[in-house]
């Protein structure tokens, strides 16, 4: 059977699939998923060749770390088989950076996921954080959980694009190996890409998140939290209609879409069904083997070309 692409992530050395699986549903975020549906999730992702695994304490108050540390275990294979991305500084309670919070993070994270260590720790949404703290305190407290053998690498998460720019700018070179960005390499944001070429120069990996938007780019819609405006929220619901009319389905082509940028080492999409990792491992096989809707592509990027690249300020949000 084809296996899903793998793709080297900067200079870290691993490679992780181009689809990776975000664990937040299994926080029960997007409604109650039972540990059933959540073991088989992640078997059938692991059986069709996802090797990425990413979550966060902030997911469904440490549930999603909890169920995912036991369905990989479940699976009963090595551990060097697949890779764990787990975060820190973003809690349930709120937000702590400091040196001591996150070194004692990573010992929770590390009881509740199960593990020795994880392959990646990411500072979580640091824009809600002081950023000068992130490099100063958050990062060199992170280096020394890294000399520990307790993570692998290190990486910083958040929305608005210039808080990569800014911590990278003063960090010492190689401090931090990976990024992850979300909802800015999409079919209706494509911002992620001006940044790849700083990013690769860097040596840092790129994750993007979040290929459909935050639900923008569904058929049923974004959550009622959502906080895009009317105007691109109207646009997304029309050219998902659009899509539908041809018997094509946007979800798919947005997914398509993030997946076909090589330089991005891999695309974060949420899932907490067999059904779900079955529509996206299929969808970037699909790429691999036919190449994108090119022709649907363009038609969907002149409906949403009146709010290309319209962001939201960091507030409601699920990353």
């Amino acid at each position: 059977m084809a296996k899903l692409e793998l793709r080297e992530l900067g200079n870290t050395g691993l490679k992780l699939s181009c689809v990776g699986f975000g664990a937040s549903p299994l926080g029960n975020v997007f409604g109650t998923v039972s540990e059933e549906e959540a073991n088989a999730s992640v078997r059938e992702a692991f059986r069709l060749g996802i090797n990425f695994f990413d979550t966060s304490p902030y997911y469904g108050g440490t549930l999603s770390e909890k169920v995912l540390g036991k369905a990989l275990k479940a699976l009963g294979v090595p551990r060097d088989n697949y890779i764990v991305s787990t975060k820190c500084g973003r809690y349930a309670e709120g937000f702590d950076f400091s040196a001591d919070r996150v070194t004692k993070s990573i010992d929770e994270s590390l009881a509740r996921l199960q593990l020795d260590y994880v392959d990646i720790l990411q500072c979580h949404d640091i824009e809600f954080g002081s950023l000068d703290q992130v490099v100063n305190e958050t990062i060199p407290a992170l280096q020394k959980l890294k000399e520990a053998g307790k993570i692998r690498f290190i990486g910083i998460t958040g929305l608005p694009l210039g808080v990569f720019t800014y911590v990278l700018d003063r960090v010492p070179p190689g401090a931090v190996d990976v990024i992850l960005s979300y909802c800015h390499h999409s079919i209706n944001d494509s911002t992620l890409e001006d940044l790849l070429p700083y990013l690769k120069s860097k040596g840092v990996g790129v994750i993007s998140a979040s290929p459909l938007a935050m639900g923008l780019l569904t058929e049923s819609g974004p959550p009622h939290w959502h906080p895009a405006s009317p105007e691109l929220k109207s646009a997304c619901q029309a050219a998902a209609a659009y899509c539908k009319e041809k018997g094509k389905n946007i979800s798919k082509l947005a997914m398509q879409y993030s997946l076909s940028n090589k330089d991005v080492s891999s695309v974060l999409v949420g899932m907490n069904s067999i059904r779900q990792v079955e529509e996206n491992v299929a969808a970037a096989m699909e790429l691999a083997t036919a190449g994108k809707d090119e022709e649907t592509l363009l038609e969907v990027e002149a409906i949403l070309k009146p709010v290309k690249n319209q962001t939201w300020p960091s507030g409601i949000q699920q990353s």
